[in-house]
């Protein structure tokens, strides 16, 4: 250990030299597009993320058209989409590629690499009192890698096929056939290739952020003195490094049946009265492999959201955590669990019913660290000096969200249940709120948080505040009425639901929740604009310590340079969570523990 830490202490002397010298020697391209400077690729991550964001969103509101209005025609529609909305209408096999679309880009592009890749690589250096990253030059990889399926993925919607159409799952045999559906050919060998390439980019990232972790923390900083955020995306990168490998394995097992005549997935299959060779594979070996990565990933996007939330709802509330370490468990616990579950996705494929009861037992014991996670942030909050800051509100916006939509897990948990609810509407509200919409505000609450720290400059407040109150708002008024469709039976992935007598019902509603889906999808360009306004016209930053928080990347300069501190690096003395204690309002963690101090 002590020769660890005295190459540690060299690299850091040699780091401080780098950071005197860094000015004069890069040039734009070495600074801003090959940066190695951990800073620097997590705003590439960032804005990659909030560009796909825009498009991801953009596509709900396509279909969210055809879903409220299935008589109406668009003229708009074939101006800006061509032969895919012939006469103003979204043609049916296009509006299957922009729901597979919407899925993959938002879950994988946005909420993965978007949230893990921008948090993961502005925060762990910093809070954690290392220089950069362990491979600064693996990690400027993992990004170009993230760049290269961004491009893969882009290209996809623009050859004549279209995009890929079996939905974000891409289950064969339709994803494994060309001649199944005009959105099976070249737009989905893209869509896999793309998506290896996105896991060797996730791959990468985690590796690299692990091993930071483990091996770079300053002097002082035990893990135990980790602040919560650093804790949960070391799980998330454990995480994905365990899980993502098995679908990088179904993805080319699935390449290699569509295109070298293997039989992983296929066998005996018809198609148009003509019966294939394929033989001795299986469609339910692919679910397996998803979502043996599938779930994890729900806990790859959700963890990192948590962590910051915790961190955010700690420092406005003037409290320490409460229960720091049952916290730390918590997020263990899940981590264990979260591989222990993925076939209650599968509860309707003639799984054998005593191993679905397994499932079920595994699927409702997670919600156990995952109340204990809502209680500590409920008495974290309880009787505290609260700041309703933006990222204090998307923090407590999380919270919300994350119980609403978690209830509901526990519908879907239950096989019996199940069968009933499956790929109907209540799928659909239950996954948007508590994963989707819920990491997006912890994602949310990140960037107004760190925005300072990352860019010098504060983002404007009332735009801020119109943005939360529009966009939870709104959250619930689209998905929670889909609970009741749901309920009603009403089916997801269907084009129109006016010719079915037992869903017209739902007509007014759809229209409904279309209309907020448009008005939603306005308040995420106000931020955006709000955003990139304010990175150059923003008020400026004046204090090292706006938020008067005690983690470690709030004593470096306003704008750190490469290397984050140019002199020492603060060695750490106490945790991350030292509030309203000994008649103080905050002590940072190299604030050494004085004599007559009591212990938290």
């Amino acid at each position: 250990m002590s020769s660890a830490v005295t190459l540690h202490e060299a690299g850091t002397h040699h780091a401080g030299h780098d950071v005197h010298h860094d000015h004069h020697h890069q040039s734009f391209i070495s600074k801003y597009v090959f940066s190695m400077d951990h800073k620097t690729i997590a705003k590439q991550f960032l804005v990659t993320g909030i560009i796909w964001a825009i498009i991801g969103g953009l596509f709900s509101v396509i279909f969210r058209l055809q879903l409220g209005y299935p008589e109406a025609t668009f003229p708009f529609l074939e101006d800006f989409l061509g032969h895919w909305a012939k006469g103003g209408k979204l043609q049916p096999e296009f509006y299957y590629a922009l729901v597979t679309m919407h899925g993959t880009v938002l879950v994988f592009f946005v909420l993965t690499a978007g949230l893990s890749g921008t948090f993961a690589n502005f925060l762990i250096p910093l809070q954690i009192g290392a220089r950069d990253m362990a491979s600064p030059l693996l990690n400027m990889l993992s990004y170009w890698f993230f760049f290269i399926a961004s491009v893969i993925m882009m290209s996809s919607l623009f050859v004549q096929t279209g995009p890929a159409s079996g939905g974000w799952t891409i289950y064969p045999p339709l994803s494994a056939l060309g001649d199944a559906s005009i959105g099976s050919k070249i737009g989905m060998d893209l869509w896999l290739v793309s998506m290896a390439m996105f896991i060797v980019s996730s791959l990468l990232g985690g590796l690299n952020y692990i091993t930071t972790i483990l091996n770079m923390r300053t002097k002082g900083m035990s893990m135990t003195r980790m602040p919560l955020t650093i804790w949960a995306l070391f799980f998330t990168a454990v995480l994905g490094v365990l899980s993502f490998p098995v679908l990088l394995s179904g993805a080319i097992l699935l390449l290699f049946d569509r295109n070298l005549g293997t039989s992983f997935f296929l066998s005996d299959i018809v198609v148009a009265g003509k019966i294939l060779p394929n033989e001795g594979g299986s469609a339910i070996l692919f679910q397996h492999l998803f979502w043996f990565l599938g779930h994890p990933e729900v806990y790859i996007i959700l963890l990192p959201a948590m962590g910051m939330a915790s961190e955010i709802l700690s420092v406005n509330s003037r409290k320490p955590i409460f229960g720091y370490m049952a916290m730390v468990a918590s997020l263990f616990a899940i981590t264990i669990l979260a591989f222990l579950v993925w076939a209650h996705h599968m509860f309707v494929t003639g799984m054998n019913p005593f191993l679905g009861s397994i499932f079920v037992l595994l699927t409702l014991l997670i919600a156990v660290p995952s109340a204990i996670k809502v209680f500590n942030w409920l008495t974290t909050l309880w009787r505290g000096n609260i700041r309703f800051t933006p990222g204090m509100m998307f923090a407590i916006g999380f919270v919300s969200l994350f119980i609403s939509g978690g209830l509901t897990g526990i519908f879907l948990g239950n096989s019996a249940l199940d069968i009933h609810l499956h790929d109907t509407y209540f799928v659909i509200a239950h996954f948007h709120i508590v994963m989707g919409v819920a990491s997006f505000f912890g994602m949310f609450a990140g960037i107004y948080h760190w925005y300072p720290k990352m860019f010098g400059t504060y983002m404007n407040n009332t735009l801020s505040y119109i943005h939360f109150w529009v966009t939870i708002i709104g959250a619930y008024l689209i998905f929670w009425p889909m609970h009741y469709e749901g309920l009603a039976g009403m089916p997801r992935r269907y084009y129109d639901y006016s010719n079915w007598e037992s869903f017209k019902m739902f007509g007014g509603l759809n229209e409904f929740i279309s209309v907020v889906a448009m008005i939603v999808f306005a308040a995420q360009l106000l931020f955006v604009i709000n955003f990139f306004y304010s990175i150059w016209k923003g008020r400026k930053v004046t204090t090292l310590n706006p938020w008067n928080a005690n983690t470690l990347e709030w004593t470096t300069p306003i704008r750190p340079g490469h290397g984050n501190w140019p002199g020492e690096i603060p060695e750490v003395h106490r945790w991350a969570y030292d509030y309203s204690k000994d008649g103080k309002d905050f002590i940072p963690q190299d604030v050494p523990v004085g004599a007559d101090e009591s212990k938290h």
